[in-house]
């Protein structure tokens, strides 16, 4: 049995993720982004071992959210579910950053450095992530014109290359990305072809399974095949700038904090 935390879990892939963890007889913490939505998943959130809340887009609230965390106890894994998609502005965080790269990218880096260790990190990314840009100029969009798509692009390059860094960085836990296809959640919308179920056995097989093709590193997988990945996200030099980049615009560094 593990004790697995999934964040944005009150829907979507992340609650079939939780519920499947259950059923399977693990101990899962779930993530509410307010107590509104917590709410609406009491029934599942009896069952479970606990459930945090707090707002992605804050650093603050973020903060909380792994504290909230820590005090249940030390997870097995975590599984960076949460997540939005096509912004239609910028946005402005309480931290004056872009909406789509708060919650998408600062917030599960932020949760990596603060949330105590565990054996097993999953981060969600997606095939867009091939459309991102490299150039690490802008990427909180102060400068560009907003473009929503490209904006979630670079998102999931950048969470993508953040799995292999940690995984290059940590050799005692087991990182991936997971590419869940376009699939039928409020995110995805209902014409979505991809399969819902497999959208989020993968994560699941990830954090908990005790078979050795889970207990890998730094790869990147669909419906739990080894897939390619773009050329940046296995760079070492682009995963160290990227980081930088974070540390930068979070002021937490990852790396040093954390040995």
């Amino acid at each position: 049995m593990s004790r697995i935390f999934i964040t944005g879990s009150t829907d979507g892939l992340g609650l079939a993720a939780a519920r499947t963890l259950m059923k399977e007889g693990h101990d899962v913490v779930l993530h509410a982004r307010s107590r509104e939505r917590a709410s609406a998943i009491a029934e599942t959130s009896a069952a479970a071992l606990g459930i945090v809340i707090g707002d992605l887009a804050s650093a603050t609230e973020t903060r909380s959210i792994a504290e909230q965390v820590n005090a249940i106890g030390r997870m097995d894994a975590v599984i960076h579910n949460a997540g939005i998609y096509l912004e239609r502005s910028r946005g402005e965080t309480p931290d004056g950053h872009a909406k789509t790269l708060a919650v998408n990218v600062l917030a599960p880096y932020l949760l990596t450095t603060w949330i105590a260790r565990p054996d097993r990190l999953v981060y969600l990314t997606s095939g867009m992530h091939r459309s991102g840009s490299s150039a690490l100029d802008d990427i909180d969009w102060k400068k560009r014109p907003w473009n929503a798509s490209q904006a979630y692009s670079e998102s999931k390059l950048y969470i993508a290359t953040l799995a292999a860094a940690i995984a290059r960085h940590w050799p005692d836990v087991f990182s991936n990305a997971v590419d869940p296809g376009w699939v039928p959640t409020k995110m995805g919308g209902a014409g979505a072809p991809d399969d819902l179920e497999m959208g989020h056995l993968t994560q699941t097989w990830l954090a908990a399974s005790d078979a050795g093709a889970a207990k890998v590193s730094g790869r990147y997988w669909y419906h739990r095949q080894q897939r390619e990945v773009s050329a940046e996200v296995v760079d070492a030099g682009f995963q160290e700038a990227m980081v930088e980049k974070l540390a930068e615009l979070t002021c937490v560094r990852l790396f040093e904090e954390r040995g």
